[in-house]
């Protein structure tokens, strides 16, 4: 085996200099004006500026420097000097943009006027915002309600997502997907039903308490490099953090803190992961079962091992998960998670012997066909040993999107019983829709169908972002309406319908004036505390408007004017709109705005912390899965399972750079990577060209062209290659059973010679 060639590897820590390189190349690359280091020192500190990258707590006591590689480079990129005027729509045609890559349109900067779309001549064209908001509501009028889907993308804060979401439901319809339906629903119906909370039972604090870590399916070092910090604390107190990963993430390795001097000169990095599981993709089920098996084989030999006053006040169905447990055995244990017995054994000690648990997850679970059943897996580990509504345990899933999970709160869901339409009702004087709306996969299929009419995205890129594209695509430009509310150009743009409108918004770090004053808005994060978030820096342009006043806009010159219905109002003070939402929910909500500064912001409640569950039982319920892979992919020769990755140099679909330096990659983004063994047995160089078709079988071919083996530490059967750019080989029907998040992480696949 030594001709073998060795796989991509990155020798430094996650953090260090090297954070700090990634984000000086941002800041050449962006021009930021020199007032965005007056941003970042006021980034996610009390009456300061809320991050807009992710969904990261936001602590009491901050640091000096409470930004994160990944966060710096978000404000950077949004306070660009660099201006995509109407010069630049002039000069280029939508067609001939089409043929950019996704970073060379970011590139061209901040829009800064509203743009009308011009069929005959193929080009966006300056539109007054009278013009725009007229055309738009006229639009609207003429289109059936349930025609036309509202997007989010996870982004834009509470007042203007509440609006948002109020101007759907007034309109006619609950078509109000967002950016969960592509990462975390599965969080959102795998959790609730098991616990009866759709979000994260955890608070900061709980991270200063806790003796162990469970850490599945998130690459804290690409994704959310602030948790480091507190992954740093906790292991130099004593935690262990066992990580299951089918790659081993350097995050998740070793982190050198860059605002600590001796760790950045003479010290060494600190250790992250006691143990480091290379589960195979799909196979935490099982490898969670394996530590569940190790956890019930002690208490059968010892006792004392599970918490047997919290299962019976609190539980239902352990008896039957017991059983399922004792009746599946280790060889299959062992074959589809990819581990080893006594590996799974050491885990289950670690937990057995700890007495505060976490339990943390990302995509690597929800984007799994089976996914909620994974996340019901985790969560009977907990409750095994009452390790949920606690102090220092739990279940925390890490969020993407930086309010992402504060707009599904207050009412952007397609989810109508998730609303209350009671209040709606009752504060605004009208009916609204009572049944089920799109999720962003209906909505797709609906594209498909041509049923679907219109489109406003509230930010995001989300025909980039989607599965199926080459099928989505053509039929998204039979659209009758397509409106983006945007701070850049990107490639959903590029789509337009028979009318299209691109709107220029603030970014959360400027300045947003209204008529009473500098506005204030609201964000949540992971762990459902809310902030405030003031902007100071000047405008990008001063056309620009803010995504509240945009939205309220578009609703005023949609609806029929009524005395309740206060747009202008509303725009002029966000208090007023917080107030709204203070009166819509009550319990979570009230005082807002004098609440709203608080240092590590106020927290609205979550019932399963407290051991309250919003179940059907009114209890926590053990769940029995069916299957161990969550994948759902037998093995077969020839194929492949295919996950899909962030670069270090990109958040979702915004490509900063093409440098994925905490992998050891750079350059183009165009690769596969792929386990040395599996290369020499497939007679593949690194670099050999190759092409990945999707090994489904429903009539159509899916296929991407162009990419470079790359040698990489996966396990044997595995494929890891990028998002965007892979997902056009994930078929539309491919996805959680439950949630329909589309299965990014547990693609079928065979490769070609290209």
């Amino acid at each position: 085996m030594d001709d073998l060639v060795k796989p991509q590897s990155y020798d430094g820590a996650t953090g260090g200099w090297g954070s700090l390189k990634g984000m000086a190349e941002v800041e050449s690359q962006a021009k930021a004006s020199p007032a965005a280091l007056r941003t970042l020192a006021e980034q996610n500190k009390p009456e300061g500026y809320m991050c807009s990258s992710c969904a990261w707590a936001k602590p009491p006591n901050p640091h000096v420097a409470e930004f994160c590689e990944n966060g710096a480079k978000a404000t950077l990129w949004d306070l660009t000097s660099k201006q995509c005027t109407a010069a630049f729509f002039a000069a280029h045609s939508v067609a001939e943009l089409g043929e950019w890559s996704d970073h060379d349109l970011e590139m061209a900067g901040r829009l800064t006027e509203p743009l009308r779309y011009d069929a005959a001549i193929d080009r966006y064209v300056p539109a007054s915002w009278d013009e725009a908001f007229a055309a738009i509501g006229k639009k609207l009028q003429r289109l059936e309600p349930k025609s036309v889907t509202f997007y989010a993308s996870g982004k834009a804060a509470l007042e203007p997502s509440y609006l948002y979401g109020l101007f759907a439901r007034m309109y006619g319809h609950n078509n109000l997907p967002d950016s969960s339906n592509m990462c975390h629903e599965t969080t959102s119906v795998g959790l609730k039903k098991v616990i009866g909370s759709p979000v994260g039972t955890c608070t900061f604090d709980d991270l200063s308490h806790c003796d162990a870590i469970f850490y599945l399916g998130q690459n804290p070092g690409t994704n959310s490099p602030r948790i480091l910090h507190p992954l740093k604390d906790a292991v130099e107190r004593g935690c262990r953090i066992i990580a299951f990963n089918p790659l081993r993430e350097k995050g998740l390795l070793e982190f050198a803190d860059p605002q600590d001097p001796w760790q950045m000169t003479l010290g060494a990095p600190t250790k992250i992961a006691h143990q480091f599981l290379q589960v195979r993709p799909g196979g935490d089920i099982a490898a969670l079962m394996g530590v569940c098996k190790r956890v019930l084989d002690r208490e059968a030999h010892k006792g004392g091992i599970l918490d047997r006053a919290f299962l019976d006040e609190h539980c239902k169905g352990e008896a039957d998960f017991i059983a399922k447990v004792e009746a599946t055995d280790w060889p299959e244990i062992e074959r589809v998670s990819g581990l080893q017995r006594a590996e799974l054994e050491a885990a289950g000690d670690v937990y057995a012997e700890a007495s505060n648990v976490i339990g943390i997850y990302g995509m690597g679970l929800t984007q799994q066909v089976h996914g909620s059943q994974t996340i019901g897996m985790l969560v009977n580990l907990l409750l095994l040993r009452g390790n949920i509504g606690r102090k220092g345990a739990g279940c925390q899933p890490i969020r993407g999107h930086s309010n992402v999970q504060g707009q599904r709160t207050v009412g952007i869901s397609e989810k109508p019983e998730l609303v209350p339409l009671d209040k709606l009702r009752e504060i605004f004087g009208f009916d609204p829709p009572s049944d089920k709306g799109h999720t962003t996969i209906e909505f797709l299929g609906a594209v498909l169908d041509r049923s679907a009419k219109g489109f406003i995205g509230l930010g995001g890129n989300l025909a980039r972002a989607v599965p199926d594209q080459a099928r989505v695509h053509p039929a998204w430009r039979d659209l009758e309406l397509t409106v983006h509310i945007a701070t850049r150009l990107n490639r959903t743009h590029l789509l337009p319908g028979k009318e299209a409108y691109i709107l220029p918004c603030l970014v959360r770090a400027e300045e947003d004036l209204q008529a009473t004053g500098p506005q204030t808005v609201t964000i949540e994060d992971s762990f459902s505390h809310i902030y405030g978030s003031i902007g100071r820096r000047e405008p990008a342009s001063p056309s620009l408007k803010s995504e509240l006043a945009i939205v309220a806009a578009i609703a005023k010159a949609t609806l029929p004017p009524r005395p309740e219905w206060r747009w202008d109002e509303w725009t002029g003070d966000y208090g007023e709109v917080r107030d709204l939402i203070a009166r819509t929910y009550p319990d979570e909500f009230h005082d807002m705005s004098g609440r709203m500064n608080t240092p590590g912001g106020f927290y609205r409640g979550n019932p399963a912390h407290d051991r309250e569950w919003k179940t059907q039982s009114g209890k926590a319920e053990f769940s029995v899965p069916d299957t161990l892979s969550a994948n759902g992919i037998k093995d077969a020769a020839g194929r492949y399972t295919l996950l899909t990755l962030r670069s270090n140099d990109r958040f979702n679909t915004t490509v900063y750079g093409h440098s994925d330096r905490l992998r050891g990659l750079k350059g183009s983004r165009m690769i596969v990577m792929m386990n040395p063994l599996d290369m020499a047995a497939a007679g593949l160089q690194q670099g050999s060209q190759v092409q990945l078709v999707t090994d489904v079988e429903d009539g159509f071919e899916r296929a991407v062209r162009g990419l470079a083996v790359t040698p990489y530490d996966l396990p044997r059967g595995a494929l890891a290659g990028y998002f965007p750019e892979l997902n056009p080989l994930i078929p539309i029907g491919h996805h959680d059973r439950l949630s329909k998040t589309p299965a990014a992480k547990g693609i079928p696949v065979r490769m070609r010679p290209d």
